[in-house]
């Protein structure tokens, strides 16, 4: 299957390193120190994951007149910060493009979630369910974020970003996925408690930042280590690595034990703080351009709940 085409939607308020030096005393230096974050984007009042995902929708549309939306049989949306549980991200992007009738679906899982959803489409594909696919990636982070909280509440910003996925190929340019592993890990580390989000509770909170840092830097490098070798690739076949963009220092870790050097990495954490399961969706976006034909292109993930996964995309 194909990636025919990427778009990313970024609300325009920008919160600096600054704001937290003058909420609770971190120093842009020190924040940059332990996460590479400058600075990060906050949803505008009256903004939400859903609306977010519709400004993607709209955009990636207005890119590819070859997808034109009468053809998407398949919607598939992913957030962990959803606006309604009931009326899902993916719902409200159906009845924005108002097209009946056909298989939506909304799943969670954690940071990692971008892949999960192109898996759903793979499956859809495989079962002759779905020829045409949109995947929307979104998360408000800023909804559920606690920014007194000194440990975590600096990470994070918003986001979202979308895909048009289709069966055959389309254009020329389009992106072939050759691969793509997904997994859990939820039974190693501190995996049930390290990074949660309890909505009656206190939003996100990361109480164990040093087990996530750990595990996030060993299993993205194994599972681009797993796709490569199980289509017989080297890592130096590899051209560019998009990881989740959750921390400046696991991204250069993750170069460090791969053998990559740093310009091979995609990054847009330095602007965007962690995004969520948009984040790598949001650096595809923006690195599309830079893609040559016949580079290769790892996605690697990791998210809370320790699932996490890889993919391989050829141009």
């Amino acid at each position: 299957m194909y990636i025919h085409q990427v778009a990313a939607y970024l609300p325009a308020h920008v919160v600096t390193n600054e704001h937290f030096t003058r909420l609770n005393g971190l120093s842009h230096k020190w924040i940059i120190e332990r996460t590479g974050i400058q600075e990060r984007r906050k949803a505008a009042p009256g903004e939400n994951t859903n609306t977010m995902a519709l400004e993607a929708t709209q955009r990636v549309l207005a890119q590819a007149p070859l997808f034109p939306k009468d053809s998407i049989d398949l919607i598939v949306g992913a957030t962990y910060t959803p606006h309604d549980t009931i009326y899902t991200v993916a719902h409200a992007v159906q009845r924005d493009l108002d097209v009946a009738d056909i298989p939506v679906v909304s799943v969670s899982s954690a940071c990692s979630s971008l892949l999960n959803a192109i898996e759903i489409v793979e499956g859809y594909f495989a079962m002759g369910k779905a020829r045409r696919a949109l995947v929307v990636v979104s998360e408000h982070n800023t909804a559920y974020n606690n920014e007194d909280d000194t440990v975590a509440g600096h990470l994070w910003g918003d986001g979202a970003a979308a895909l048009l996925i289709s069966k055959d190929r389309l254009a020329p340019t389009d992106l072939r996925m050759v691969d793509l592993i997904t997994a859990g890990a939820a039974n190693m580390g501190k995996a049930d408690t390290a990074v949660t989000l309890k909505p009656v509770e206190r939003g996100i909170v990361m109480p164990h930042g040093k087990d996530v840092f750990s595990h996030a830097c060993q299993y993205m490098a194994r599972v681009t280590r797993d796709v490569l070798e199980r289509n017989k690739l080297e890592v130096a076949d590899l051209n560019w690595l998009i990881p989740h963009q959750a921390n400046l220092r696991i991204t250069r870790n993750v170069l460090e034990n791969l053998g990559l050097p740093d310009d091979r990495a995609v990054s847009n954490i330095e602007k965007l703080g962690n995004t969520g399961c948009a984040g790598a969706a949001i650096a595809l976006a923006d690195h599309l351009d830079q893609i040559k034909p016949g580079d290769r292109v790892v996605i690697t993930v990791f998210g809370g709940g320790y699932s996490y996964g890889a993919m391989l995309l050829e141009r």
